[in-house]
């Protein structure tokens, strides 16, 4: 089995200019606001990267592109993500094993430096069902699944890490954007490996708070 990381990547950069408004308005909530022209900032120049240097391996250009170039709380931990999947894919016999170990070793460098833990309202609450699921070898479109629900499921979650910690209980209702925006990760990937599976549209799965989507 082969998965085309580049494809994932612009997959992902799509999606997440397609629900630019949503993550935008859901950061506004809890946040600086920031994070949906974070998230396609980064996209932007890894596809870039990639457009330039076709060769090199993507996930792993994706995530030195968010380490050393995105600013923000969530660009240097979807970097810390992206690097460990990236690692993981060059040395995996086979993609599903490089991203169950990738995302299994991301989660855990996240959660050193953020110190954050599943029902926190963070992005682990979307890493942990993702990460479970392919430890037990589930399909990626699964995994996808598994990884929107543990974001969706944070909208019931008061913040006790990162900003959102301190508007209180403004934030319940909305999921938190760092965990929606790492599930479209897992959403993209099961697009591009699965291609054949029903997920839903992403503006569908994403939609701006207080809209009638």
């Amino acid at each position: 089995m082969t998965i085309d990381q580049t494809q994932v990547l612009r997959t992902y950069a799509e999606a997440a200019h397609t629900v630019h408004e949503a993550l935008t308005a859901l950061d506004q909530i809890s946040g600086d606001g920031d994070f949906g022209d974070n998230l396609c900032e980064g996209l932007d120049r890894t596809v870039a990267a990639l457009d330039a240097s076709p060769e090199e391996p993507a996930v792993a250009v994706a995530g030195s592109v968010f380490l050393d170039q995105v600013g923000g709380t969530s660009g240097p931990l979807i970097g810390l993500l992206l690097s460990a999947i990236g690692r993981a894919l060059a040395e995996a016999p086979d993609p599903r094993a490089g991203w169950a170990t990738g995302v299994r070793e991301g989660l855990a460098a996240i959660q050193r430096v953020g110190e954050a833990e599943p029902g926190d309202r963070t992005m682990v609450d979307a890493l942990a069902p993702a990460r479970d699921a392919l430890a037990e070898g589930e399909k990626f479109a699964d995994v996808a699944r598994a990884a929107l629900a543990g974001a969706a499921a944070t909208a019931g979650i008061r913040a006790r890490r990162g900003r959102a910690s301190y508007v209180g209980d403004r934030v319940l209702g909305a999921p938190d954007p760092g965990a929606t925006g790492v599930a479209l990760l897992f959403w993209s990937l099961a697009r591009v490996a699965e291609p054949e599976a029903v997920l839903g549209e992403v503006g569908e799965l994403v939609p701006v708070p207080g809209s009638s989507a």
